[in-house]
């Protein structure tokens, strides 16, 4: 059975409504589903997971939570890169060689939404066809939504379940490139940056922030009469990695820069094997458990800050609340960091215990 997507526009409140199955399903009962390796209970999981509907939280709390000692096993890596460098063709060529080497393999690919339907393409499917097909891999496109760098709100928890189902390598697509592109770093373990070849004003047109958060820059479309170029547009990244300063967690060598071909396969092997080099030093030093346990308690504040914006949203009381802040700040009677900090106060009355 193939991946359980969409390639037709889909909106985003329509893509995350768990289906009618997936809801009669008892947590526990879809958590055994999805770690037997089912796959039609996988997507169901990842649709729970992903719904932004407050009635089904705790029900995908709950199916998390019999998933979570199943999962944490897999490697997590993260990728990106500047619009049409061939990111889903690397991730093909890359999936079908790691699943030949016996590897199951998770694609997470995030498509944009538009910020004025909602809808989403979801057409990794169709460009990555044959790795589609293939039956150790499983492809879910996810629709971005309003997330920062393109990172869907469930992503991480889709990796949980992906990982629970027995895939050992979690790769996590994204949308765009920029300084944002941090929300991936901060669930995976080694990231990657695609660019295609051409130096100059591309290395001037790439942020700071998000080289110093890359472990490895690849510069795809390494063949044919690009080739030159790429070589050349190789050594300039990674004459600017050299400038930056050493992190912690990171060996000696990386970052570093190399080249590849989705097209032709060269340099796709030398591209994975850097990144298992890495990913294998950090689990050896212990980088990789401080990493994850300092993104849980990150994501743990990021979902903190989403579920007070959400009751903010939500119950009427609090949403009058933030109505009468919102309006003092435009009509210029409170500045927005007193007017903030008042309706902080308010509300803190209101979660206290009688």
């Amino acid at each position: 059975m193939t991946a359980q997507t969409s390639t037709g526009a889909v909106p985003q409140g329509g893509a995350q409504k768990p289906a009618t199955r997936a809801r009669r399903l008892a947590p526990e009962v879809l958590a055994a589903r999805v770690i037997a390796g089912d796959r039609r209970a996988m997507a169901q999981a990842i649709t729970l997971v992903e719904s932004s509907r407050p009635a089904d939280r705790p029900r995908a709390a709950a199916l998390l939570g019999a998933l979570a000692p199943a999962a944490g096993k897999a490697r997590r890596i993260g990728l990106s890169g500047t619009p049409g460098v061939g990111k889903s063709s690397f991730i093909e060529t890359l999936g079908i060689r790691l699943t030949a080497a016996g590897h199951r393999v998770a694609v997470l690919a995030v498509d944009p939404s538009s910020a004025r339907t909602g809808g989403s393409i979801l057409g990794d499917k169709t460009r990555m066809e044959r790795l589609s097909r293939d039956p150790a891999a499983f492809i879910r496109p996810s629709p971005a939504g309003r997330e920062l760098g393109g990172v869907a709100r469930r992503t991480r928890e889709a990796i949980t379940v992906v990982e629970a189902a027995g895939y050992d390598t979690i790769l996590v697509e994204t949308v765009g490139v920029g300084q944002s592109e941090a929300a991936v770093a901060g669930m995976t373990d080694v990231f990657l940056l695609l660019l295609a070849p051409g130096g100059g004003d591309e290395l001037q047109g790439v942020k700071r922030g998000i080289m110093e958060i890359a472990d490895t820059v690849v510069i795809n479309k390494a063949d044919g009469a690009t080739l030159p170029l790429a070589r050349a547009t190789c050594a300039d990244y990674q004459g600017a990695l050299n400038l930056m300063r050493r992190r912690p967690g990171d060996p000696e060598g990386y970052p570093c820069a190399l080249t590849a071909s989705a097209q032709t396969g060269e340099g796709i092997d030398a591209a994975w094997e850097t990144v298992t080099a890495l990913a294998d030093w950090r689990l050896a030093e212990g980088w990789q458990e401080k990493r994850r346990a300092a993104q849980a308690h990150a994501w743990f504040r990021a979902a903190l800050e989403r579920g007070l914006l959400d009751r903010l949203a939500t119950d009427p009381a609090a949403r009058a609340e933030l109505a009468a802040a919102e309006a003092a700040v435009a009509e210029a009677r409170l500045p927005p960091d007193a007017a903030a900090d008042a309706l902080l106060a308010r509300l803190a009355l209101t979660f206290r215990p009688d």
